[in-house]
Formats: C-alpha cells, sequence, structure tokens
C-alpha cells in the first residue's frame, strides 16, 4: 500500500495490511539495516520455532534440585559444578540452595594452594556453612594451620568432628596432644587419646597406628602393649585392604598386578614404598588428603622446608629461631609455637606432629637418614683400634 510520503508497505504472510494513515511497527527481530526484509524475517521466526519448547521448563524445581544434588556429589572437580551453574539462569538459581553445597563431593572441594583467593575461599565457606563436613575440615585445616586463625579453624574442625568425620577427630586429637594454638601447658593428653579412639573407631588408619603407640609407651592412657600391637596389627590391616581397593580400581596401580603373597612378602616393584607397616610390608605410597597435600604445597611455594638438619647447622643461629614443619612430607603441618613438634632421640633433626606421623617417615626416609651406616662402621672400627694391644 501506498502512503501520502511515497512508501510503500509490502504485508508479511501472517500479519495484516496497516490501516491508512498509521505508521506500522518494526519488528522487534529486525535490525535498524535490515527494515524490509520480512523474507529473512520470517526465516529466523521459522527457525526459532523449529528448535521446539523447551522441556526443563515443565519439570518442577524440586525434581531439578534432586538431580543438581546427585551431580554435585559425584563431580570429579569443581569445574563440573561450575559448568552447570553457566547453563542458564533457572539452574544457575538452583545451584545456590544448601541442598546443593551439602552435597558437594570432595574432589569438587580440593582446591590447590596456587589458585587460593578469596572466591575460593567463599566457596568452602558456603559448602561448610551447608553442613557439608569434607568442607568444614579442609578450610579448618586451612584456616588453623596457614592462614593463622586458630579459633577459626578449630570451630570448623570441632562442627565436622561432631558430625563423625574421621580425619577431623584425628587432627583435634593432634593439636590437644601438642597443645596446638596455644602453650604447652594446654596440651590434653586424656582428650587426644579419646578423640584417637573416637577416630580409630571409626577406621582411620593413622588414629589406629596413633592409638597403637599411646597404649604402648602409657601416652595419655594406661599402658597396654599387647592391646597396642593389636591395634598396630589392625592399622596395617586397614591400610592393606584400603591399597587392595585402590589396586581394583586402577588397573594402572602398581600394587594392581601383583599377588597378596607378594604384597606380604614386601615387593610392589619399581612404583612400590615401603610405607606405614610396622612389621614390614611393603605397600604403595598412598595419596595424601586435599588437606594435607594443600598444607604442604603451600608452605612450599613460601619457600618453608622441612630441613634434613638440625636447625642450628641449617641457619648458624639459634635453633629456637623459627617454626618448623612436620619432617613426614605428607602431613604439611607447621608449629604453633616453637618446640611443639617432638624431635627425633636419635639425630634431634626431624621433627614430628604425631607419632603416626614419625612411623610413616621412618619406613619411608629416616630409616637411612637418622644414623647412617657408615657411622656405625666407623665407629665399630674404632673401638676394634683401641681394643687391639
Amino acid at each position: 500500500m501506498k502512503t501520502r510520503s511515497g512508501s510503500v508497505y509490502v504485508a508479511g504472510r501472517d500479519e495484516q495490511a496497516p490501516v491508512a494513515g498509521q505508521k506500522r511497527k518494526r519488528s522487534p527481530a529486525a535490525s535498524p539495516g535490515a527494515a524490509g526484509d520480512d523474507d529473512e524475517c520470517y526465516a529466523g521466526l521459522l527457525k526459532r520455532q523449529a528448535v521446539g519448547p523447551d522441556y526443563l521448563d515443565g519439570i518442577p524445581d524440586d525434581i531439578v534440585l534432586s538431580i543438581f544434588s546427585k551431580l554435585a556429589e559425584t563431580a570429579s572437580s569443581p569445574a563440573d559444578l561450575l559448568a552447570v551453574h553457566l547453563t542458564c539462569k533457572r539452574l544457575n538459581g538452583l545451584g545456590r540452595q544448601d541442598m546443593v553445597f551439602a552435597k558437594a563431593s570432595p574432589a569438587s572441594l580440593a582446591v590447590k594452594a596456587a589458585a587460593w583467593s578469596e572466591p575460593v575461599q567463599r566457596y568452602l565457606k558456603r559448602c561448610a556453612d551447608a553442613g557439608n563436613l569434607e568442607a568444614c575440615y579442609i578450610l579448618g585445616m586451612i584456616r588453623f594451620y596457614c592462614l593463622g586463625s586458630r579459633s577459626g579453624g578449630a570451630a570448623l574442625l570441632a562442627k565436622a568432628a561432631v558430625g563423625g568425620h574421621p580425619a577431623a577427630l584425628y587432627s583435634l586429637a593432634v593439636i590437644q596432644f601438642n597443645g596446638s594454638g596455644g602453650a604447652k601447658s594446654d596440651r590434653d593428653l586424656r582428650a587426644g587419646a579419646a578423640l584417637c579412639a573416637r577416630s580409630a573407631a571409626l577406621g582411620h588408619v593413622d588414629a589406629l597406628r596413633e592409638l597403637g603407640h599411646c597404649l604402648q609407651d602409657g601416652y595419655g592412657v594406661r599402658r597396654d602393649p599387647a592391646e597396642g600391637r593389636r591395634l598396630l596389627v589392625a592399622a596395617n590391616a586397614r591400610e592393606l585392604s584400603l591399597a587392595l581397593a585402590a589396586a581394583a580400581a586402577s588397573t594402572t596401580h602398581p600394587f594392581a598386578s601383583l599377588p597378596l603373597g607378594a604384597v606380604a612378602a614386601g615387593g610392589v616393584g619399581a612404583g612400590g614404598c615401603p610405607l606405614l607397616s610396622d612389621f614390614g610390608w611393603s605397600l604403595p605410597e598412598a595419596e595424601p588428603h586435599t588437606a594435607n597435600q594443600f598444607m604442604s604445597d603451600w608452605w612450599a611455594s613460601r619457600g618453608v622446608q622441612a630441613s634434613p638438619k638440625k636447625p642450628a647447622e641449617a641457619t648458624g643461629g639459634d635453633s629456637d629461631s623459627e617454626l618448623r614443619l612436620c619432617s613426614h612430607m605428607r602431613c604439611g603441618r607447621k608449629e604453633t609455637r616453637r618446640h611443639e613438634f617432638r624431635r627425633c632421640s636419635v639425630c634431634g633433626a626431624a621433627n614430628y606432629c604425631s607419632r603416626a606421623c614419625q612411623a610413616l617417615d621412618w619406613k619411608r626416609a629416616h630409616k637411612a637418614q637418622c644414623v647412617p651406616m657408615d657411622r656405625w662402621l666407623l665407629a665399630a672400627a674404632a673401638g676394634d683400634n683401641a681394643a687391639a694391644p
């Protein structure tokens, strides 16, 4: 239709012709430079209609939230949850529910020390506030040993321990044994042994080993060498079962192709390490917990290392001038005051936060570093020379 201004309107296929004297409204799908290109607009409309309806909009929120929680429970990395949050506005809103954060898997909470930032801390805090015990433990360990927030870290560890988290119970036991975060007089050996027993009852290997050594030495409990040895055997059996489970889950594990008899004999090939056994078994080295790995990487990035020498020899100054790391490299704990950790009674160079770490590091490395064989040979040769006429 031709107007007074001379413009010509072409009526669309699905629209009515404009009334005389009334301006035609431009379609919102059309761009300013494409006015009048009705064929292109109509093709775009057909393309949008061909996509079909969004069936996600028809699913109730509680069902979508339940599916989202299952995804969070099986997520293999934090990126898996982030990818779902970025899908659409609805999933982003549902993903912020406490139900999702409470179900976040340990793998999705495996934060790296190199990537530590305020958003990462807020993410862990959100999961901890939602009741995720693993997040409470990881953030509690980071705050207590790395960030220097003793009260906040201890509160999170206590929250996880009340919920029955074995590693949190054992960590609180170590804090009680050492009086970490306070003075030496704040140590409570009986409380540490009680927490250790609770963690050991839940199957924590380090707690079983720690409690066994406490019973053998009468440390915080009544001395019972027979029961202590039984717990050490139980710790080894528990460790062996975990190694077998890891071997069954991974065909590339160095322990997978060996029969049980070879394991008991102490042979695991080139990939094995004589770890965690008080009776000569040789087991593959297990991966450290996320919190311990974070602490080890955190202090390593700041140049703090467990020195194989005595502090006075390494620095040339006072041996009490700096705090020390636990010599067990898979631990990552650092002293909160001077002389908090125990030293090796033979060489005095190694420092350990617990008897369990001492037993682990002895089989792993310190057995060869503590008193080298050449020193024994030299001492024996000197004795023979002195006895000769």
